[in-house]
């Protein structure tokens, strides 16, 4: 059997499309590291200064704000960043789950919380090693909560390529979730065989009215009408 050498990874999506990731390796990973450690450091010169004229007390709340932003600094950002601390976002790289999917708030929480086993016995030696013999440079934090580092590309936006359809409002109020629906629906369905576009068309039928073969192209009728495309 012949071994890879490159660092892309291919998954295939639930709907049928295959998505490439390219994994970071343990010098970008660093680099984004010693950016975070440099941001918190500093948060916290700034909190010290701010507290300094309590005391005592201030010095305790300092070690608390320490203590918390070190476990949930990266948590926070990786949930509601999209995978990115601010040093990841420098560097061009972000945590998903293995399958591509976005990272879940137990996976942030379960890949930070094992640092410390990372850290082992110092500089974390374990977390460099563990990353040098896996093939997508995982940490032992990373597979224990199935989480993977990526580069996420940066590509310029060009508009959706939409099917041919006569473009019409939705006949019901659509929320922001169901409008990206239909829009994820209209621009990946020329990546789809007939049978899989049918099939998931069915899904939203409720909203297309139709049976699938005709809500098929209502769907893509109502995309073209979001996308304000005549």
């Amino acid at each position: 059997m012949v071994r890879r050498l490159d660092t892309l990874r291919t998954i295939q999506t639930p709907e049928g499309v295959e998505l490439t990731l390219r994994a970071a390796g343990p010098v970008v990973r660093s680099l984004a590291w010693m950016l975070d450690v440099l941001v918190r450091s500093m948060l916290y010169s700034v909190a010290g200064t701010a507290l300094a004229f309590l005391g005592q007390a201030g010095m305790g709340l300092l070690l608390v704000f320490v203590f918390f932003a070190e476990w949930f600094y990266p948590v926070v950002f990786e949930v509601l960043n999209k995978g990115q601390t601010p040093g990841k976002m420098a560097l061009g790289i972000a945590v998903v789950h293995h399958t591509g999917t976005p990272v879940t708030v137990t996976d942030s929480i379960l890949r930070n919380l094992l640092r410390f086993a990372d850290f082992l016995p110092f500089a974390y030696l374990s977390g460099f090693i563990a990353m040098c013999f896996t093939r997508d440079f995982r940490r032992l934090g990373d597979l224990a909560a199935g989480t993977v580092v990526v580069y996420r590309e940066r590509v310029r936006a060009t508009p959706a390529k939409l099917a041919q359809a006569a473009a019409f409002p939705p006949p019901v109020a659509l929320d922001i979730e169901e409008q990206r629906a239909i829009l994820a629906f209209a621009e990946r369905s020329a990546d789809w065989t007939p049978e899989r576009t049918e099939e998931l068309a069915e899904i939203l039928e409720p909203v297309a009215g139709h049976p699938p073969k005709v809500a098929v192209t209502r769907l893509q009728g109502m995309a073209r009408y979001l996308m304000g495309v005549e």
